[in-house]
């Protein structure tokens, strides 16, 4: 691949994901602790980008797909969107974040399935190169988690509002601005249906496409227990506040190793098949790993398994969308997994994380082994019926 279009790639999904990366893995401390949400709101909070990815994909795929340049799309999108970040990092009640996080969810989420359909627009070989690519998502993640956990470290700049949010909102800007200089990536010549989103919906006659879409849903819903909790999970166990941000980077470092050195090898041994099984089996692992609490060490490391778990399942899911969709409805295919999975299962997984964290909370401290045993059987469940019934 020439440097000329790795170089900017890359860095499109880095910015991506440094901006999600700076706020959703430790937001949550931030709500049901300084400001005193319940469990139950911070899963709503948390829910805005779901709700946003039910609603806002198809309308950006289409509009990719038929009337505007995809960068250019994302651009107007994240400018925006970095500002309502900055005015809702300094929002202290629940209303007034729930109605910006809201916006702001309209905003981002059709840039999720936007990102990976730029990228495998312009990619000449998309299996061995896309891993590549998309690890820089991964670092970006990583970096600002570590930016985080140095600037409360510091000590030195100090804000009323979250921190966060803050950071998020600026990145945003950043990746607005940069967007300009993507590769020029026009709606088709010759679009097809004008209701291609309902094009998309087709691909579920396929038996393999229904049975991937389903269990994607379920195990979505399940990977909520881990975006929501974690952070005061750590904290409850001994990690200490300033640094949850930096400890939970490991998991993002998993993945840099897993999609780089051993996602080509597994798809080229093992098939779309087993490599998805292995995606699903890694979360289970660590809920039970989590539901053991001690020692620290042991619960540090499995982190891990959410790198794995996500990109041998989801980017590997990606793919596989971009493989059996026709090229004329990708962007819409790409909505629609983004629909199902960031959207519908991540929203059903918000509410069940918060009714089931409130359920074990008792004088206002939380049950963590009994709350996270649920997602494990569900997703062992997941494991089992994935192996069954799909097929390369």
């Amino acid at each position: 691949m020439e440097l000329k279009l790795y170089l900017p790639l890359s860095v499109m999904m880095f910015l991506e994901f440094a901006i999600w990366g700076a706020w959703a893995p430790i937001l949550a401390s931030h709500l049901v602790g300084p400001l005193k949400m319940s469990g139950k709101q911070t899963g709503w909070i948390y829910a805005t980008l779901w709700l946003g990815c039910i609603v806002a994909p198809f309308a950006g795929g289409q509009i990719a797909d038929r009337w505007v340049a995809t960068e250019q799309f994302l651009a107007a999108v994240h400018l925006i969107g970095g500002v309502v970040l900055l005015l809702a990092a300094f929002q202290k009640r629940f209303w007034g974040l729930f109605g910006l996080m809201g916006f702001y969810a309209l905003l981002y989420a059709p840039t999720l399935a936007l990102v990976n359909s730029l990228m495998f627009t312009h990619l000449t070989d998309p299996d061995a190169q896309a891993g590549n690519v998309r690890v820089w998502g991964t670092i970006g993640w990583i970096v600002a988690g570590l930016f985080i956990a140095l600037w409360r470290r510091s000590g030195k700049l100090r804000i009323k509002g979250s921190d966060a949010l803050t950071l998020a909102g600026i990145l945003s800007l950043i990746m607005g601005v940069f967007c300009f200089f993507l590769p020029h990536t026009p709606p088709p010549d010759q679009p097809g249906n004008p209701l291609a989103f309902m094009d998309a919906f087709g691909l579920l006659k396929d038996a393999n496409f229904l049975i991937f879409l389903v269990i994607s849903f379920i195990v979505t819903t399940e990977l909520q227990f881990y975006y929501v909790p974690t952070a005061p999970f750590l904290e409850d166990i001994g990690v200490k506040h300033k640094n949850v941000s930096a400890v939970m980077s490991v998991a993002q470092m998993a993945e840099i190793i897993a999609m780089v050195l051993l996602l080509d090898y597994s798809l080229d041994k093992f098939g779309y098949r087993w490599t998805l099984v292995i995606g699903v089996i890694a979360w289970p692992l660590r809920y039970i790993v989590f539901a053991m609490m001690r020692p620290v060490w042991l619960v540090i490391s499995s982190l891990t398994l959410h790198g794995l778990g996500y990109t041998f399942f989801f980017f590997v899911g990606q793919m596989y969308v971009d493989r059996v969709a026709p090229d004329d409805i990708k962007a819409s295919a790409q909505a629609l997994i983004a629909v199902v999975t960031l959207g519908l299962g991540n929203f059903v997984g918000t509410q069940i994380t918060g009714v089931i964290m409130d359920y074990f909370k008792k004088e206002d401290k939380f049950r963590w082994r009994p709350i996270f045993l649920v997602p494990c059987v569900l997703t062992i469940l997941c494991a089992v019926a994935f192996l069954l019934f799909f097929k390369d």
